[in-house]
């Protein structure tokens, strides 16, 4: 398998909404995430528990778990990118349906204007 591309959602108006999250969080869970996301792009579809996990609709879950609590990010496959949508941190064993509803908002509009929503994930 090839290693897949991986780029960050951006919002309307240029924000990049995962990166300022990532870039709030202590440099040894960045680093974690970094890996992860590294796995992801060599794995893509095959990653799978505790790493990572299908939600509903599309959407999946990469998981980075830090002293108890679990960060989660939020991502679905288009053709042979991978694009991550919504960042979270949740205490919680299920991610939250506000969560996936929000991705899916965010994933409709990735779809019908992806160079519009496109910032690349450089590690």
């Amino acid at each position: 398998m090839s290693r897949m591309e991986v780029v960050l959602y951006k919002e309307d108006d240029g924000s990049v909404p995962v990166l300022e999250w990532l870039d709030e969080l202590p440099q040894k869970i960045q680093d974690k995430w970094a890996a992860r996301i590294k796995r992801l792009m060599d794995c893509g579809h095959e990653l799978r528990r505790p790493e990572a996990d299908y939600l509903r609709d599309g959407i999946h879950e990469l998981r980075v778990r830090f002293q108890r609590v679990n960060y989660r990010l939020l991502y679905f496959f288009f053709g042979n990118r991978i694009v991550v949508l919504t960042h979270g941190l949740i205490k919680e064993r299920e991610v939250p349906l506000k969560h996936i509803d929000k991705a899916l908002e965010a994933r409709r509009r990735f779809e019908a204007a992806p160079e519009r929503h496109t910032v690349l994930w450089e590690p």
